[in-house]
C-alpha cells in the first residue's frame, strides 16, 4: 500500500498514558548510501550503458582512433562533472537538475522542461542499455529478442522498486564483477599481446589529421553516452551520507576509474580485432576475449549481462527518482511523490518509469537510442552549466564547507557542450 505519511506514536501523560498515533510527519528518502555504494552506483550505469554496449558501435565510426573519442567526451565531462558537484552542495535536493535550474531562472515552465528531459533521457538510456543487454542474452538464450526485452525490464523494474539500499547493494554487486571483467580484458590483451602497448599512440591522431578530428568529433556524440551515469548521482543525494563531502568525490572517482577503462578496452579491441568485425558485433566485449584467450566467451557474456542489467536498474532508478522529486515540489502530481510504506521507494513513478522504458526498447534500435540520449543530456548539461554561471553572476552566496568551482568551469562546460551539439550538425560527413 502507498502511504503519504509514516506512523509514529506519542506517549499521552494521562491516567493510563495512551499510545496515540501521530501521521503529520510526512515520510522520508532513507540516507544510507555511502561513499563506496555511491561509487558503485556511478560506475554501475556508467559502465553497464558504455564500453560493453558500444565499444561496437564507436569503432564503426571512428575506425582505430574509437579510444581518443572516449577521451573527448571525458574532457566535455569533466568540466559539467564540476558544475554538478557544487550545485549539488547548493541544492541538495532529489531531481537535482530541476532544482538547480529552478533556483537560478525561477522560471516554472524552464523547471519542467529540464525535468522532461531528464526523464526522456533517463528512459531512452535505459531503453538502450536493455536492448545492448537482450543482445548478449540473445547469445545464450534461444527467445526472440523482443521476449527477452521484455523479461528484462521486469526483472529491472521489480529490484529497482525493491528498496534503494537492496537496490544499490545489488547494483554494487554486479558493478564489482563487471569492472573485473574489464579489467580481465585489459591484463589478457596485455598479456597475451605485449606488443599492444608500443602501439597505443597509433589510436591517437595527429592534430593535422583533418579527417580523423572529423571523425572523432562525429563519433565522441556516440562515446558522451558512455559517461552518462554521474549527472544521475545528484537524483540521490537525500539518500547520501554526508553528501557535500561524499558526492563531489563520488563523481570525479566515478570519472576518473571510467576513463582509464574506456580508454585501455577501446585501444586493445581496435588493436586486436578487425574493424569490421568488431563494430559487426552484438556482443564486442564477449568477442574481444574469446580472441585474446581462446577461451569460451560464456563468463565474460554473463558479466556482460550482469553490467548491463545493471545499467538498466539504475536507470530506472534515476527516473523515477526525479518524477519524485519534481512531485515533491508541486511540479507534478502528488501521487507520483507516494512513497511505500516498506521499501520507502516511490513505486508508482518507478513501475512508470520502467513501462516507458519498455515502449522505447521494443520499438528503436540501439544506435538511435544512444544518440539521442546524448544529446537529450547535452542540452541538460547546458541549462545546468547556464545555472551555475547565473548564480555565480549573481553573487548568491555558497553555502560552508562545500565544493566550489571557478566560474571558468561552467564557462567551458557550457561551450564544450555546444560545441558537442552544434559540432556532428556542422561537419561534413
Amino acid at each position: 500500500m502507498l502511504l503519504m505519511h509514516e506512523v509514529r506514536y506519542v506517549k499521552i501523560e494521562a491516567n493510563n498514558q495512551t499510545l496515540l498515533p501521530v501521521t503529520d510527519t510526512p515520510a522520508t528518502l532513507r540516507r544510507a548510501i555511502t561513499l563506496p555504494l555511491l561509487i558503485f552506483y556511478g560506475l554501475g550505469v556508467t559502465i553497464g550503458a558504455g564500453i560493453y554496449v558500444l565499444v561496437g558501435a564507436t569503432a564503426a565510426q571512428a575506425g582505430i582512433y574509437a579510444p581518443s573519442s572516449f577521451v573527448v567526451a571525458a574532457v566535455v565531462t569533466l568540466f559539467s562533472a564540476g558544475s554538478f558537484s557544487e550545485l549539488s552542495g547548493r541544492f541538495p535536493q532529489s531531481a537535482g537538475e530541476a532544482a538547480y535550474v529552478e533556483a537560478a531562472f525561477k522560471a516554472p515552465f524552464l523547471t519542467v522542461v529540464t525535468g522532461g528531459l531528464l526523464l526522456l533521457a533517463a528512459v531512452v538510456s535505459a531503453s538502450a542499455i536493455a536492448v545492448g543487454s537482450a543482445g548478449y542474452v540473445a547469445t545464450l538464450v534461444p527467445l526472440p529478442l523482443w521476449s527477452i526485452i521484455v523479461l528484462i525490464v521486469l526483472f529491472t523494474g521489480f529490484i529497482a522498486a525493491w528498496g534503494i539500499v537492496e537496490s544499490v547493494r545489488f547494483a554494487a554487486v554486479l558493478t564489482l564483477i563487471e569492472v573485473l571483467g574489464l579489467v580481465a580484458v585489459v591484463i589478457a590483451g596485455l598479456w597475451q599481446q605485449p606488443e599492444i602497448v608500443a602501439k597505443l599512440p597509433t589510436v591517437l591522431p595527429h592534430f593535422t589529421d583533418t579527417s580523423a578530428l572529423v571523425a572523432i568529433s562525429m563519433t565522441s556524440l556516440i562515446a558522451f553516452f558512455a559517461f552518462i551515469g554521474f549527472d544521475g548521482m545528484v537524483n540521490i543525494i537525500e539518500e547520501t551520507e554526508n553528501p557535500s563531502r561524499n558526492m563531489p568525490l563520488g563523481i570525479f572517482i566515478t570519472l576518473a576509474v571510467a576513463t582509464v577503462l574506456y580508454f585501455f578496452v577501446a585501444a586493445i579491441a581496435v588493436l586486436v580485432l578487425p574493424l569490421d568485425e568488431l563494430s559487426g558485433s552484438t556482443a564486442p566485449i564477449s568477442l574481444l576475449f574469446e580472441r585474446l584467450t581462446g577461451i569460451s566467451p560464456l563468463a565474460i557474456t554473463l558479466i556482460a549481462i550482469g553490467a548491463t542489467l545493471n545499467g538498466v536498474v539504475i536507470q530506472i532508478i534515476l527516473s523515477s527518482r526525479v518524477l519524485y522529486g519534481l512531485a515533491n515540489v508541486g511540479r507534478l502530481p502528488k501521487s507520483l511523490a507516494k512513497l511505500n510504506a516498506r521499501t520507502r521507494t516511490p513505486v508508482l513513478a518507478t513501475v512508470l518509469m520502467a513501462a516507458c522504458t519498455l515502449i522505447f526498447a521494443l520499438f528503436f534500435p540501439i544506435s538511435i537510442l544512444a544518440e539521442r540520449t546524448s544529446q537529450l543530456v547535452l542540452v541538460v548539461f547546458v541549462l545546468i552549466n547556464l545555472s551555475l554561471l547565473r548564480i555565480k553572476w549573481r553573487k548568491d552566496p555558497a553555502p560552508v564547507n562545500i565544493f566550489v568551482v571557478p566560474i571558468i568551469v561552467p564557462f567551458i562546460g557550457l561551450l564544450t557542450c555546444l560545441a558537442m551539439l552544434i559540432g556532428p550538425l556542422i561537419m561534413p560527413a
